[in-house]
């Protein structure tokens, strides 16, 4: 029985890391006890609601411009868009939080109401989060809302991650505002 459980546990290992698997509990708890703590923090929240005055007129004509934009942008010389994201304030403090984390955060972005990036600590592999479910079960939900994605290979990060993502509240008005997905190296919660 020994020598079977033995042989087996590799298989297991394996097959986890070629399809997507559960997130563990343990990581919307690291969330709730070491991000959320400094989520709301004026400087989130004041990024998501300038850009969220910019972008609340933004056709999906122009939201579809600006993701190409961003899309053709990723790895090539020039990088207006890139740079714009990754120059401001906030995207510096999420790329302090993923160095403070030891090894636990891979990523970090934070959206706005109509999904797009407002900043991140890494260059994403597209600026419109709106389509997918870090945007929609977040933002699209409500105040209070979390989503625990599976663990997948994430090719930005080069790492097995699960992401948990939270709709994100202006404390000042009680509406939510945006939405922040951190990715979490999967090895560190398993």
């Amino acid at each position: 029985m020994l020598r079977t459980l033995l042989l087996s546990a590799p298989l297991v290992v394996a097959a986890s890391l070629v399809h997507a698997v559960d997130a563990p509990p343990a990581m919307k708890a690291f969330v709730d006890s070491e991000v959320m703590g400094w989520a709301q923090n004026a400087q989130v929240i004041d990024a998501i609601n300038a850009q969220n005055t910019q972008t609340a007129g933004a056709s999906a004509a122009q939201i579809e411009q600006w993701d190409t934009q961003w899309r053709g942008e990723v790895g090539a010389d020039s990088q207006p868009l890139i740079s714009d994201v990754m120059g401001r304030p906030l995207s510096v403090f999420l790329g302090e939080q993923v160095a403070a984390s030891g090894g636990r955060i891979t990523e970090i972005f934070v959206m706005d109401a109509v999904g797009l990036n407002v900043a991140a600590s890494d260059v994403t592999s597209d600026y419109w989060q709106g389509d997918e479910d870090k945007h929609a079960k977040t933002y699209g939900v409500g105040a209070g809302a979390v989503f625990v994605d599976e663990v997948e290979f994430d090719e930005s990060t080069q790492s097995y991650q699960g992401q948990v993502s939270v709709a994100l509240t202006d404390p000042a008005t009680g509406e939510v505002i945006g939405a922040m997905t951190i990715g979490l190296n999967a090895e560190a919660f398993f």
